[in-house]
């Protein structure tokens, strides 16, 4: 597929994700499917693929997209052969049977977000045949757990508010070409070394979970690890030297406290943000002078500490932060010495 239509076909996901065609208004839940029929036989739609379902919109001018979304869908439709992306969003589709996508084994997308999918009611292998699969979402759903025997293609899965309480190992074993996993607004408490073997994994969103710890045997390439709003109290010693390519790191909303985090923990140079606002840190941790972004509102912090972003002041040596933010805290402007324009001095503005 051209650059240009994958380009148009990434607009038409983002557009249609707000798109309300007022399904339950009509009498009938099907009186949308008698109007297609009729448009059907308008001189601008005679063009449309004739394998195309009647549930469905497939464009001339995009041969390989099949629209489905906001249909009150309560099945997945027939997918011909040829089609690569398939919208399917905001439907009431409970369940996929064995055998569905059969003869679609040449997708590429598979978009299933705001539906009423149940973990049980999911074929075991309905997903395994679709070999060249890289976007599957399944975000806003009723799933209890990862759908079993996903593709090793998939390149982005979209997991998020369901209702996943457990990960077995083996649920994303082998997929080395996932690079962004979203699991937030779940149930999870512990994952184990499940994330171990995502050698490409760069994303990781677990936002609003009931994580007590930062997950362990997180993968070497990881660049975003999102874990707001969970009850983590703690921070591993080397946590981010052993994980080098860590560049956003968002711990906001949890329990994390003095002595949970060990000295010089986030000190390490190729960090570029830090978000560890509504916690219950009386100091300010070390930083390194690479930071760029440091969220530090809402905790009990009482004592500017110019030291926490350098250690010694000079032209040469000097913090690299533009955003700090330190509301909500003990701090007043009065707190910060005259020696912070000089080792702050990218900072636009210091919010007390």
């Amino acid at each position: 597929m051209c650059t240009n239509e994958t380009g148009w076909l990434s607009l038409q996901l983002q557009r249609v994700r707000g798109v309300d065609v007022s399904i339950g208004q009509h009498d009938s839940q099907f009186h949308w499917l008698s109007q297609l029929r009729g448009r059907r036989q308008h001189a601008h739609l005679q063009a449309e693929d004739p394998d195309c379902p009647l549930e469905c919109d497939c464009p001339s001018r995009y041969p390989t997209a099949m629209y489905c979304h906001n249909r009150n869908l309560q099945h997945v439709p027939y997918v011909p052969s040829h089609i690569k992306y398939v919208y399917l969003q905001r439907n009431q589709i409970r369940g996929i049977p064995e055998g569905v996508f059969d003869n679609a084994t040449n997708l590429v997308w598979l978009v299933l977000f705001h539906n009423r999918l149940d973990s049980d009611k999911i074929g075991k292998n309905v997903f395994s045949e679709l070999k060249h699969l890289e976007r599957l979402l399944l975000d806003y759903n009723d799933l209890t757990h990862v759908p079993p025997n996903l593709p090793k293609s998939i390149t982005d899965l979209r997991l998020s508010h369901n209702k996943i309480s457990k990960i077995p190992s083996s649920s994303l074993e082998g997929m080395l070409n996932l690079t962004t996993l979203h699991l937030q607004v779940n149930s999870i408490e512990d994952v184990g070394g499940v994330f171990k073997g995502l050698k490409s994994l760069t994303l990781l969103d677990m936002r609003k979970n009931k994580l007590r710890k930062i997950p362990d045997n997180l993968p070497e390439k990881l660049q975003q690890l999102y874990l707001e709003f969970n009850g983590i109290e703690s921070v591993p010693a080397g946590f981010l030297t052993t994980y080098p390519k860590l560049r956003f790191v968002r711990l906001a909303h949890n329990k994390l406290t003095d002595k949970g985090l060990p000295p010089n923990v986030f000190n390490i140079s190729t960090l570029l943000e830090l978000d560890l606002s509504f916690n219950k840190l009386e100091k300010i941790p070390a930083v390194s002078r690479n930071l760029e972004n440091l969220y530090l509102h809402a905790n009990k912090i009482k004592e500017f500490s110019l030291s926490s972003f350098c250690s010694t002041i000079d032209m040469e040596n000097f913090s690299r932060l533009k955003m700090l933010r330190l509301d909500a805290n003990g701090i007043s402007a009065k707190d910060i010495p005259a020696e912070a324009a000089y080792c702050l001095r990218r900072v636009a503005f210091i919010d007390v």
